[in-house]
């Protein structure tokens, strides 16, 4: 047997799919065979694995064992010549495995490739190729300074900046997410190691490799789609920790010394800096609306309770400071927790948790009020003023943020999407009606023909013109149908365009979903769009 394909599920059933879908179709006159090990997942992924993909070897897990123990489940019965450890959130081309096979027989040296990775915007990813952390080179990428040089072969030898990206060349880390690798060389240096929970265990694998006396290689093409899974959200605290330990797991087994000692020091300063960063980010978001929404109604508020004085008593009558300074700021502040209590301020915001939230406020004001001594209790009506300029004010915050883009309002858009589909006319038909049913507000702007020989006069146009057509139409989304388009022809159209800011989905219309990397959510977030709701 030629190859065995080792995937590692977890919690992600619609980006598995297109990944199987696109494995199998680069298989073809391929003997092999496709192991996906699930790690204990609740989405569905182990019933669509065996419905739709019967064929494959599915090992299914009580709890999640890791990546590394995972991997080791399924090459300990893998009968390939080649191995292929394989992310879930991938989309291979249809020459991708047969290519690299082929390098693997021409070089006999090789001990293992990898390829060319980019993300869901056909971006270029950096940790396509990496070298062996040894302190100083994972000192450089602690203190982030391959982000200020990133050229430099010294200062960003973590990702091999000085190397280019479109040759082939030798590295010496490859990522995970697509290890191609001789089943005989790790039967020689054994299998990942299960010291590492989440990442790490391929630098390990790589560094062995090379220690063993083989090569490992970057092939620039065929390229293949990265989404970098929901679990990899970079830049949390978990993620750092994790990352970060990886680090001193791998230089405390493979390296030894003061400098060891040092890199230790610095990995666990940069986890406390990391770890404070990320709490203070944390507490500071969920607090800056808050903030906002008791501020302005503060302000708001006294104003009123000023012109309330005026005009009900005499222009000179004033509240006592009792009033303004104490009662006045508990009620702002007892309608601001009741609207936390009623969960408006989890995303995406809903009006209708803001006016439940507002009203029960106003009902604890209006109980505490009727058991206040005669002298404390100075107006009803301004109580319900108060709630309804709370209302007004949290409202139009809420109404702001929503037309800007800045959060996700319910009912709110900062204008409908800008939608072209790239598909034939039956595909693009079936797609309309996943967008109709959606809860999404796209303004389908038209059918881009993938096919030179399409003689539909409705077209916007061919793909050969797909730049000048997003520039004419003001193109904000392009939806891809896999069923018209190679997955190597989405790869080459997404890098056409990764530096533009049009957003970039793949749509399988007989599973009802859509899946895309959505940076303006996120970095890196992955969204699923299924009908009627948003995964």
């Amino acid at each position: 047997m030629d190859l065995s394909v080792i995937i590692v599920n977890y919690n992600v059933k619609h980006f598995i799919e297109h990944c199987l879908y696109s494995v199998i179709n680069g298989l073809k006159n391929i003997e092999h065979e496709i192991i996906v090990v699930d790690n204990n997942s609740n989405d569905g992924s182990q019933a669509l694995i065996r419905k739709e993909f019967p064929e494959i070897k599915l090992i299914i897990n009580k709890k999640n064992l890791g990546f590394a123990k995972a991997n080791n489940q399924a090459l300990k019965v893998a009968r390939g010549r080649y191995v292929l450890l394989l992310n879930p959130d991938t989309v291979v081309q249809e020459n991708t495995l047969g290519h690299c096979i082929k390098f693997m027989d021409d070089n006999p040296g090789a001990g293992a490739c990898g390829v060319k990775m980019i993300d869901g915007k056909g971006r270029f990813l950096p940790e396509s190729r990496r070298a062996v952390p040894k302190p100083s080179t994972a000192l450089y990428r602690i203190l982030k300074l391959n982000n200020l040089f990133p050229r430099s072969g010294i200062f960003n030898r973590y990702y091999l900046g000085h190397l280019p990206v479109d040759k082939i060349s030798e590295v010496e880390v490859l990522t995970g997410a697509f290890f191609f690798i001789r089943k005989k060389v790790l039967n020689e240096i054994s299998f990942l190691d299960e010291s590492f929970f989440m990442y790490g265990e391929d630098i390990d694998l790589s560094y062995r490799i090379i220690k063993a006396g083989y090569k490992i290689f970057y092939l620039p093409e065929p390229s293949i789609i990265h989404y970098k899974g929901e679990s990899t959200k970079k830049g949390t605290l978990n993620y750092v920790i994790h990352f970060y330990r990886a680090m001193m797991i791998f230089n405390n087994k493979h390296f030894a010394g003061n400098k060891v000692r040092l890199l230790t020091a610095a990995i666990n300063i940069a986890i406390f800096l990391n770890a404070t960063l990320s709490f203070t980010r944390t507490i500071l978001k969920k607090l800056l609306l808050p903030f906002i929404d008791t501020s302005l109604s503060y302000f708001f508020f006294t104003l009123v309770i000023g012109g309330w004085a005026s005009r009900t008593f005499s222009a000179s009558y004033t509240y006592p400071d009792l009033f303004t300074k104490v009662i006045a700021p508990l009620y702002i502040l007892t309608w601001i927790g009741s609207i936390a209590a009623f969960k408006a301020y989890k995303r995406p915001f809903r009006f209708l948790s803001l006016v439940k939230g507002i009203l029960a406020g106003t009902v604890c004001i209006l109980v505490a009020y009727a058991l206040l001594p005669a002298e404390l209790r100075f107006s009803r009506a301004l109580i319900l003023i108060g709630a309804l300029l709370v209302l007004a004010l949290t409202s139009t915050v809420r109404i702001i943020l929503g037309i800007s883009g800045t959060a996700k309002v319910q009912g709110i858009s900062s204008g409908d999407r800008k939608v072209a589909i790239i598909s034939n006319k039956q595909e693009y038909d079936k797609i309309t009606q996943i967008i109709q049913k959606s809860r999404m507000r796209y303004n389908l702007v038209g059918r881009i023909s993938p096919r030179q020989e399409d003689e539909d006069g409705e077209v916007l146009g061919k793909l050969a013109d797909i730049k000048e057509i997003i520039r004419v139409n003001r193109i904000d989304e392009l939806i891809f149908s896999p069923l018209d388009l190679t997955a190597g022809e989405i790869i080459e159209i997404m890098q056409l365009l990764s530096s533009s800011p049009v957003r970039k989905k793949i749509a399988r219309t007989e599973s009802d979903y859509f899946i895309g990397s959505d940076s303006k959510i996120r970095k890196g977030e992955i969204c699923t769009i299924k009908i009627g709701k948003i995964v």
